[in-house]
Parts: structure tokens; sequence; C-alpha cells
């Protein structure tokens, strides 16, 4: 490993924004000071007039791998990933085969560790009929367990109440959920089915996949997480109606019940599918503007905990489908902290506040050792960016397998220079070090 000086960067942590240099080696932090002396093998990067912040920590991603690598491989997003600032990603079960059972589990931690330039977690998927499994999973370097409380992209609908039930009541470990109600949502589906036939326009897509389904399944999830005491995680909050489920007056670090948001839900609206259609159809859906309004506040008032994409890339074919066909999910995570930073220069949330939704709050939320801090002796997982540059999306300098983005021809008023992951030096001005690899992150839980 590399040892890296990174001089006279605007360094933003744990609610400070102070000047600094910062001496990684060994792939730690091994000090932070306002001067640290030049020594010869040090690599040396003058940030001067820019940004330090902690890596990214995504906890929400589909990278398709295994069984659906014609969409993205970890390989390639990983490398979009930390194109764009994020140096860790929790993904998701939804592959093929599902990540149902603990061998399977450990396939995608093995293809992670040959092929992923970004830090990795997986979580363990539950069924309505693996309960054995899911209890066997360590909590001490898995993530967490997930449960799809709707169905969404691949058929891991859980709605056996007695299963529910059992895995809230038995899992020591932390349980992120995907809510929506789908009683609700097939009886949507049937009216617009008898509506429009095939010829639904996207634009009904969050009136199909409504406020009510979300949260009569949010409730649903809080109800169960209350009674048996579970650690409960709701993913991609995407209504003003869920928020009063959530509390702020609780440290994070006590909270048994936490939230999360995307950054879609926070820049795309109802109004957004007359131009971009099946681009943004995504579960839960994009919708009024008023939902990601009273997102955003919600953010800025502690009661959504932490920011995080929901990555979910599909082909530009598929995506060409009619409306039942065109399956849900959108490409973001190349450009996730560059979507918070255009809010910051928006004057909508600050630096600081960024950092603590993006990376020191996933950290804690998750429990993960030595991560989502610049702190002394912590892994460098770090970013730093430019807010007097500026990053524009267009194909030819995206990363994702699928090569499109619903952003294509967007200007983002920020450029992330360069991303160090647990410690080394993975992207530097366009330039990827693709020999290295990043690590599989622990966890200090007390179960």
């Amino acid at each position: 490993m590399s040892t890296i000086l990174i001089r006279n960067a605007q360094i933003v942590n744990e609610g400070k924004i102070f000047t600094g240099d910062v001496l990684v080696k060994n792939g730690r932090i091994e000090k932070i000071a306002s001067s640290i002396s030049q020594e010869s093998n040090h690599l040396e990067i003058n940030a001067e007039g820019q940004y330090l912040l902690p890596g990214v920590i995504d906890d929400q991603v589909h990278f398709r791998e295994p069984g659906l690598t014609h969409k993205a491989t970890i390989q390639t997003e990983a490398k979009a990933a930390v194109a764009g600032g994020t140096t860790t990603f929790m993904e998701m079960p939804n592959t093929v085969p599902n990540a149902l059972t603990q061998e399977l589990l450990e396939d995608k931690y093995q293809i992670a560790s040959q092929t992923s330039l970004a830090n990795y977690s997986f979580f363990m998927g539950a069924s309505n009929d693996n309960l054995a499994e899911v209890l066997k999973t360590n909590p001490q370097n898995v993530c967490g367990i997930k449960i799809f409380m709707g169905s969404s992209t691949g058929n891991m609908l859980v709605d056996n109440p007695q299963t529910l039930e059992a895995i809230f009541s038995q899992s020591p470990m932390l349980i992120a959920t995907h809510c929506e109600d789908e009683a609700t949502i097939r009886a949507n589906s049937a009216v617009y089915k008898e509506k429009y036939g095939d010829a639904v326009p996207f634009s009904a897509h969050p009136e199909i996949r409504n406020e009510e389904a979300c949260l009569l399944s949010s409730t649903l999830a809080v109800n169960l997480a209350k009674k048996h005491h579970t650690r409960l995680h709701i993913l991609h909050i995407s209504t003003a109606d869920e928020i009063a489920l959530f509390d702020n007056t609780i440290p994070l670090k006590d909270k048994r019940i936490t939230s999360e948001a995307c950054v879609h839900h926070l820049w795309f609206d109802k109004s957004d599918y007359e131009k971009l259609g099946s681009q943004i159809k995504c579960n839960p859906a994009i919708k009024a503007a008023h939902h990601k309004k009273a997102i955003l506040e919600a953010i800025l008032s502690d009661k959504i905990d932490v920011i995080a994409t929901d990555h979910a890339p599909h082909t530009w074919e598929e995506k060409q489908n009619n409306y039942w066909k065109a399956p849900s999910g959108l490409p973001l995570v190349q450009h996730s902290l560059n979507i918070m930073l255009e809010f910051y220069r928006q004057g909508k949330i600050s630096l600081e506040k960024i950092v603590e939704k993006m990376s020191h709050a996933v950290a804690t939320c998750f429990q993960i050792r030595e991560r989502g801090f610049i702190r002394e002796g912590y892994w460098a997982d770090l970013a730093i960016v430019d807010l007097a540059q500026t990053t524009e999306v267009k194909k030819g300098n995206l990363h994702y397998k699928c090569a499109w983005s619903p952003f294509e021809g967007q200007v983002f008023n920020s450029k992330v220079l360069y991303t160090i992951v647990s410690g080394n030096l993975i992207y530097a001005n366009g330039v990827f070090n693709e020999t290295i690899k990043g690590e599989r992150i622990l966890f200090d839980r007390n179960i």
C-alpha cells in the first residue's frame, strides 16, 4: 500500500470544515494535522481549494451479479461508484439465483473480492421459507437481512404474516425492508389495466404504486419492529406520509428504527415522467413534488437518517418496453455525490450534513468498523472534490455497463477528482488503478 499525503484540503468531517493535511499509511489515516512534513516516499496530492470528504457509503445498490450480468456486474458498477466518490457499497440479494442461502451469499463475496474496486458488503435475502438460513447469517461480516415487503425486481416478495413475525422476532441483525403493500398495488394495477390495457402512461406509476401502498407497508414494518424490539431500517422513503413513523429525539446510535432516502426521490418528481418516462420508473415510485420537499426536510431534521441510491441498472432495450414490461430501477451511483453537492450549491443542505447522511450516519446505523469518518486509525476511505469544476453527464463518461443515465446532458457544479479506497488511490482525474481491490467491510455488533 502506498503512503499518501493530502495537503491543504478543506476537510469536512463530524460537523466541521477546517484546513489541514492528512497522512495515509498502510491503508489507514495515520495523522491529521494543520501541516505534516513531506517525506520522499509520499505520494503527495495538493488539495488546496478542494474539499476532502469521507468516502460515500451507499447502503442500497443492485449490481446484478450473478445471473443478470447483461445489465451490470460488480466490477463495472463498483468502478462507476468509485468514479463518483463512493468507496463502499451494500448490495441487494435479488440476483439470480437469489441470495437465500449462506453459500449463495458467500459466492457474491468471492466475486467482489476478485473484481470490486470499492469496499463491499452483501445483504442476506429473506423469503417465505428460508428462516433457518437467515438465522445463520454472521452479524460481524454481513451488513443485514433484506426483506421485500412488496414485490420489485426479482421474485422475493415476503408476504406470509407468520414468516414476517418469525423473522422480526428471531433475527438479532439489522433488517432492511422494501415497503409497499402488495394488495394495494394489485388493486390499482387492475384499475389501470382495465382503463388503458398495455398503453398505461408512465406518469401513472405513482398512482399505481401510491402513497397508501407505501404507508401501509411501512406502518406494518414499524409495528412489527416495535412489538419485537427489532433493529429495523426502512429503505427508500418516497412519501411525506411515512415521515411521521420516525423519531428524531433519539441519538442515531440508540435508534432501533431508522430510515433511508434516495437521491432520485429528492431530485425528480411526477412532472419528469413526461420527458423521461421509463428511465425514472422505479419502486417505490417517484411521486408528486411535495414529497421530495418533505423528504429533504426530514433529512435535515434527522427523521430520515441516511442518503443512498438504490442504484438499479437495466439495459436500454429493456427500458423501451411498455409500462407493464419495462423493469423498474435506474442507474445512479456514479453521480449521487454530485447530486447532493448540487443541492448544497442551491442552499438546500450544508456540506457537513451531506457528509453526515452519506458517510457518518451510514457507518453508525450499520455499526461499520472503523470507516465512515476522517479519524486517525480509521481506514482511509476518502474523496476529494472540487466545487469550482463541473461534471457533464454524457454517454462517453459513464462507467455503468448499461451505458445510459437519466442525467445525460446534466451539468453538475462539482467534480470528484480523487477517490481513495482502503488507503489506495483507486481513481485520480479520470484514471483508475484496477490492480487493487476493495475490502470486505466488518461490523462492531454486540449480538
